[in-house]
């Protein structure tokens, strides 16, 4: 579909097509407030300034609702069978997976909903299930409020995919990667360092006091690349301001059976516009190395 052609539907049946895209009222609400779309970068700018500064924890928490649980394929032909032609395809390759993969997702993500009172939402597509399954296992060890930020950051990853699918006939060049991105290269093989947990963390103060808090705003898995080119949702500009990403290097060093020297590697950074960062890792056992890329 065209984005004239959508602009041409009744009210109605918009909104609905955009309740598949995000399960929010709030969200979908607001969002018809700006139908007619002007161009697809007016679409996007509102899809992304309602869910980040408008929708509350409520809205959130509804859209979440609205996702299966990963590695609950039945879930897929019950509950969510408006989106089945969605999520299904998100979640291709947990369906490829090994049973005993499946049944660890759904024990984590069960473990994962008691602890949060959600149920773990990523951006399943690119995604190996074995890779879904260590970021989860990882995300356990969150606090709420960061795993909340995190979650928020996957469903308007989502959101944007399905609009995509959506409108498959729109133009989607104003669409740009994530602001921020990184490699690591393991110099002592020679090769890119798979299956590495990172967090992009910003920096706070307190309200009402000096203290400094590094709050968590996206985690993400390096893929065979040794990239996470989706770390943030596209065009999601940070705020002006310090960031750091840490790097799990010491559970990387110990599934290669390697002993490491540094357990973390954090490399704090700023950034000053809307422009694209790219923060780079060279590591070894016993050292490492970063600059600004490109």
């Amino acid at each position: 579909m065209h984005l004239s052609s959508f602009n041409q539907l009744d009210q109605a049946t918009a909104a609905a097509h955009l309740y598949t895209c995000c399960g929010s009222l709030q969200w979908v609400d607001e969002l018809m407030q700006h139908f007619p779309f002007k161009s697809e970068q007016t679409l996007i700018t509102q899809a992304e300034q309602i869910w980040y500064n408008h929708c509350t924890q409520t809205d959130w928490l509804e859209a979440f609702t609205h996702h299966p649980k990963i590695g609950d394929i039945d879930s897929l032909k019950t509950k969510f069978a408006n989106t089945q032609h969605l999520a299904s395809n998100e979640q291709a390759s947990v369906t490829q997976a090994p049973d005993d993969v499946i049944a660890a997702l759904a024990h984590a993500n069960q473990t994962y909903e008691q602890q949060f009172g959600f149920i773990f939402i990523v951006c399943a597509t690119g995604k190996t299930a074995n890779e879904m399954l260590h970021l989860l296992t990882d995300r356990l060890h969150n606090t709420y409020n960061n795993e909340l930020a995190i979650a928020m950051g996957e469903q308007h990853k989502i959101t944007i995919i399905r609009l995509k699918k959506l409108l498959s006939n729109a133009n989607w060049q104003c669409l740009k990667v994530s602001q921020i991105t990184t490699h690591i290269l393991d110099t002592t093989i020679g090769k890119p360092a798979t299956n590495v947990t990172i967090k992009l963390q910003q920096k706070q103060t307190l309200a009402n006091t000096s203290a400094i808090n590094w709050a968590t705003v996206a985690q993400g898995i390096t893929n065979p690349d040794g990239r996470i080119a989706d770390l943030l949702p596209p065009n999601r500009i940070l705020p002006a301001g310090a960031y750091k990403m840490v790097f799990d290097t010491g559970a990387y060093f110990a599934a290669n059976q390697t002993t490491g020297f540094y357990p973390e590697v954090e490399i704090q950074f700023t950034v000053f516009d809307n422009q694209h960062y790219h923060v780079p890792l060279l590591i070894n056992p016993f050292g490492y190395s970063t600059y600004r890329g490109s």
